[in-house]
C-alpha cells in the first residue's frame, strides 16, 4: 500500500511544550592592566535568553508540522565576560502556525490569543534576563564587588493549539450532496471524489477566482449527518471550522424525497452546535440539474416553494448555473466583510499595582510568592558570600523582614520562597543564620 505524505495530514488540534533560553551569568572580573593599580571590576552582563513566540501564517493550513515537533527550545544567552563585554542575546524563535489557530493554556484551557490575521503573533514564553556582571554592583562606597548575578530561568509552559479554518463561504450538506465536486469545479482544489459516502474525510480549502480580481475562500467540510453536534458521524470534528465563515452554503441533492427535512436536520444540527450560525447569512444552492428528473422536480415543485432564503438550482458537473451562483455569492461575502470591517474600540490601557510579594502562613512558618521575589533569589548565588549580603540588603529593602514580624515570624520558622527554604533567625541572612536547602519543588 502506497504509504500517504504527511504533508497531506490535516491535524487541527496539538499539544506543545515550549522553554524559553535561560539568561546568561554575570560575570565577575577586574581589570588588571600595566600601570593602573586599580583597575576595578569589569565584569560584563549575561544576555538575554531567546523567548518565543506563535506567528499566525496564511501559508500554511493545518498544524502538522507542530504534531512531529512537540518540545521547541530557544536558545540561551551566554555568559558575560571581562573588559565588560556583554554577552549575546539568545535568538528569539518564530513558531509559524496558520491563520485561525487558538493558544489555549494546556493546563487551565484559557484561551490566551486567537491568531487570525496574517503576521499577528503572540509572545507564548519570554526569555530569562541575563546577570549583572560585577561591574554593574560598583558604586562610591563599595567599590570592588565580587559578585555577580546568575541568569534567570526561561520561561515553561505547555499549550494546546485549536486550529478553525478562516473561509469566507462554508459549505454544509449531507454526505454526497456534492461539495467535494462543487469546489474542484469552482476551484483549482482536487478534493476526493467518489460515489460512497463520506469521501470527504478532512476539511478542504479552495479560493474562487472571479473576474476583476475579486476572490473568494470556500471550504468543504465533511459531510453533517444527523446528530452530528453531539458527536455521531464525521461532523462533529469539523463542524468548528465553519464557525468562522462569513456566510453558509446549504447544498442538497435535487433528487432528495424531502429537501425540506434535509434543510431543517442541517439546521437543527448547526444551530446545536453553536449559535454563532443564527446569525450568519446563507443560501440554499440544489445540486445535480444535470439530470433530467431533477431539473422537472426543481422547475415544478422546489422553485414554487417558499423558502426563508435565497435558492439556486446548479449542476457543479456541467458547471450549470454556476456564474450566477458565484455572483450573489460574491456579493453576500463583500457585504459580509464591510460589517466586519468597522474599526475595535480601542481598550483603556490600565497599570494595576503588583505588590513585590505576599506571605501566607503554612503549618511549620511561612510561604512567600511573587515574581519579584522569586527572580532575585534564582538570580542569586548562594555560594558566593558577598552575593548573600547582597540579597540581604534587597530584601530588607523591599521590606520582607518588617511583613515577617507582622506576620508574627519566630526564630526557626520555615520560610519558603519559590523552589527555596530557609530557617528564619532574625534580620539576617547570611550562611550562619540561614540554612540554605536548596530544595526543588519537582525532585
Amino acid at each position: 500500500m502506497k504509504q500517504q505524505r504527511k504533508d497531506k495530514l490535516f491535524i487541527d488540534e496539538v499539544r506543545v511544550k515550549l522553554s524559553a533560553g535561560d539568561g546568561g551569568n554575570g560575570c565577575i572580573s577586574f581589570r588588571r592592566e600595566k600601570y593602573v593599580p586599580r583597575g576595578g571590576p569589569d565584569g560584563g552582563d549575561g544576555g538575554n535568553g531567546g523567548s518565543i513566540y506563535f506567528k499566525a501564517t496564511n501559508k500554511l493550513h493545518t498544524l502538522i508540522d507542530l504534531k512531529y515537533h512537540a518540545h521547541w527550545l530557544a536558545p540561551r544567552g551566554t555568559h558575560g565576560s571581562g573588559n565588560n563585554k556583554h554577552g549575546r542575546n539568545g535568538k528569539d524563535l518564530d513558531i509559524l502556525v496558520p491563520c485561525g489557530t487558538i493558544v489555549r493554556d494546556w493546563e487551565t484551557g484559557e484561551v490566551l490569543a486567537d491568531l487570525k490575521e496574517n503576521g499577528q503573533q503572540f509572545l507564548a514564553v519570554k526569555g530569562g534576563k541575563g546577570g549583572k556582571g560585577n561591574a554593574r554592583f560598583a558604586n562610591s562606597t563599595y567599590q570592588t564587588p565580587r559578585f555577580a548575578e546568575k541568569g534567570e530561568k526561561g520561561e515553561e509552559k505547555e499549550f494546546l493549539l485549536e486550529l478553525k479554518l478562516i473561509a469566507d463561504v462554508g459549505f454544509v450538506g449531507l454526505p454526497n450532496a456534492g461539495k467535494s465536486t462543487l469546489l474542484s469545479s469552482i476551484t483549482s482544489a482536487k478534493p476526493k471524489i467518489a460515489e460512497y459516502p463520506f469521501t470527504t474525510l478532512t476539511p478542504n480549502l479552495g479560493v474562487v477566482s472571479l473576474p476583476g480580481y475579486r476572490t473568494i475562500t470556500v471550504a468543504d467540510i465533511p459531510g453533517i449527518i444527523e446528530g452530528a453536534s453531539e458527536g455521531k458521524g464525521l461532523g462533529h470534528d469539523f463542524l468548528k471550522h465553519i464557525e468562522r465563515t462569513r456566510m453558509l452554503l446549504f447544498l442538497i441533492d435535487t433528487g432528495d424525497p424531502s429537501p425540506e427535512s434535509t434543510i431543517e436536520i442541517l439546521e437543527h444540527e448547526l444551530d446545536s452546535y453553536s449559535p454563532v450560525f443564527n446569525e450568519k447569512p446563507k443560501i440554499y444552492v440544489f445540486n445535480k440539474l444535470d439530470i433530467p428528473e431533477n431539473q422537472k422536480i426543481f422547475n415544478n415543485k422546489i422553485r414554487n416553494m417558499k423558502w426563508k432564503v435565497p435558492i439556486f438550482g446548479i449542476s457543479a458537473i456541467t458547471r450549470k448555473g454556476i456564474k450566477p451562483l458565484l455572483d450573489n455569492v460574491y456579493h453576500i461575502v463583500e457585504e459580509a466583510r464591510k460589517n466586519n470591517s468597522e474599526e475595535p474600540i480601542p481598550v483603556e490601557t490600565r497599570y494595576v499595582y503588583e505588590a513585590p510579594f505576599i506571605i501566607y502562613k503554612e503549618p511549620d512558618g511561612f510561604r512567600v510568592e511573587g515574581k519579584r521575589i522569586s527572580r532575585i533569589l534564582q538570580m542569586t548565588d548562594f555560594d558566593n558570600e558577598e552575593a548573600v549580603q547582597y540579597l540581604q540588603r534587597v530584601l530588607t529593602h523591599i521590606g520582607l523582614f518588617r511583613a515577617l514580624k507582622r506576620a508574627k515570624v519566630k526564630d526557626g520558622d520555615v520560610i519558603y520562597i519559590g523552589d527555596y527554604e530557609f530557617i528564619y533567625s532574625g534580620d539576617m541572612i547570611t550562611k550562619d543564620t540561614y540554612e540554605y536547602r536548596g530544595k526543588k519543588k519537582n525532585e
